[in-house]
């Protein structure tokens, strides 16, 4: 069945919005895909089950791949077994101007945490702390593309009637990032239009006593802050916060003053 959602084609549009988290092969030597110009601005694409945030911003990227010209999708999450051992995924296998390129997608929320690592990269992490920019980078150049190449991987390509070895290897790394309340960060090898807003700590909350709040469902944290929600006062807010920090979960919220302005922002567990 499929699904409907008043909402998918403001996560969508959202989703293709947002900024590569760096440009060109910057960092790690991974290459982005070069964006071509205009997309479309419609999601055509059936969605049969539910899926995660990260399922969906693959379903969205298919989506702008199959509206450019000179592109095509030649497969798409293909699972690659050894016997009833599932090894890995290959997120897309595309043609762009004639060159195949297996493609990478990813979709990720990082807070910068200056007492981690000693470099730009490695302060990035998941708000929950149970990742990191660092960890997806060392998993993509270790497992994700090197599967490509792999006995296996061949074999399940069989059917596609396409050599690996004359793939190029691209990915579609976006993401949003938060930076710590009032804290300014410099930025070497990211893309600084990927800044979305700041994180707080719970003890930081009092700055806000007149704003209003919402915490969006996991699927909203691609869209900007807008004014049609359910907003609640700090009170409220602060009851419905507790129940994910004492569950280790820094959720994502709005934050909107008297003036109309937005901020979007994290509150943090840790």
């Amino acid at each position: 069945m499929q699904i409907h959602s008043k909402h998918i084609q403001e996560r969508y549009l959202a989703c293709c919005n947002t900024p590569l988290l760096w440009k060109g092969k910057t960092v790690n030597n991974l290459k982005q895909l070069d964006l071509p110009d205009g997309f479309s601005s419609v999601f055509l694409r059936k969605l049969e089950k539910r899926l995660r945030l990260g399922q969906l911003a693959e379903q969205f990227v298919f989506n702008q791949i199959e509206s450019w010209d000179n592109t095509e999708l030649l497969a798409e999450n293909i699972q690659i077994k050894k016997e009833k051992q599932t090894l890995g995924e290959l997120d897309a296998l595309i043609t762009l101007n004639g060159q195949p390129v297996h493609l990478e997608i990813i979709y990720k929320f990082y807070v910068y945490d200056e007492t981690i690592g000693t470099s730009e990269i490695e302060r990035w992490i998941g708000p929950n702390r149970k990742d990191s920019l660092i960890e997806k980078l060392t998993k993509l150049k270790e497992k994700q593309l090197p599967l490509l190449y792999s006995q296996d991987c061949k074999t399940a390509l069989n059917y596609l009637d396409v050599e690996p070895d004359n793939f190029e290897q691209q990915v579609l790394f976006k993401a949003q990032l938060f930076i710590p309340y009032q804290q300014e960060i410099e930025f070497q090898h990211l893309n600084k239009d990927c800044v979305y807003g700041f994180y707080l700590h719970r003890s930081q909350l009092t700055n806000f006593k007149t704003y209003q709040f919402y915490i969006p469902p996991k699927l909203d944290w691609f869209l900007e802050p807008h004014a049609s929600v359910a907003w609640l006062n700090m009170d409220t807010f602060n009851s419905e916060s507790c129940i994910y920090l004492e569950q280790q979960q820094s959720p994502l919220f709005w934050m909107k003053n008297n003036k109309g302005e937005f901020k979007k922002c994290f509150l943090v567990w840790w």
